[in-house]
């Protein structure tokens, strides 16, 4: 599971509220290059919750030296955007979990896919 994936799912259980972010309990990350593409990275920071990407790049230990707060101009930035790129696209937790903020639910992450499949009596 890469960042860019991270950013956008929440918790879905029944009665959560606050679902977002979730936390990252990673036992296995990979580091896959991937090609630089800043007219992508460009469009999709916009889309992006930036303090849950800085979280979650630094619970991982891949901040990259991502600022707290998103540069002004950052289209611009070719350096800025590579580091964006490396964070959202080239970090993939390959085992682990993602645990809800609220209920506690772990929703496990297999071969770098999350499943957030919920049972019955969750919905």
């Amino acid at each position: 599971m890469k960042l860019l994936t991270h950013n956008m799912l929440t918790s879905h259980v029944k009665g959560v509220t606050k679902g977002y972010p979730l936390l990252i309990k990673a036992t296995e990350v990979k580091f896959n290059e991937v090609e630089f593409n800043p007219e992508f990275i460009s469009r999709m920071i916009p889309k992006l919750e930036w303090s849950a990407l800085i979280h979650a790049a630094q619970e991982l230990g891949h901040r990259q030296d991502l600022p707290d707060d998103l540069l002004p101009d950052y289209d611009k930035n070719e350096e800025f955007l590579k580091k964006v790129h490396k964070a959202l696209l080239e970090v993939e937790v390959m085992e682990g979990c993602l645990k809800c903020p609220e209920s506690g639910r772990e929703f496990p992450i297999s071969r770098g896919i999350p499943n957030m499949l919920l049972n019955e009596d969750e919905v």
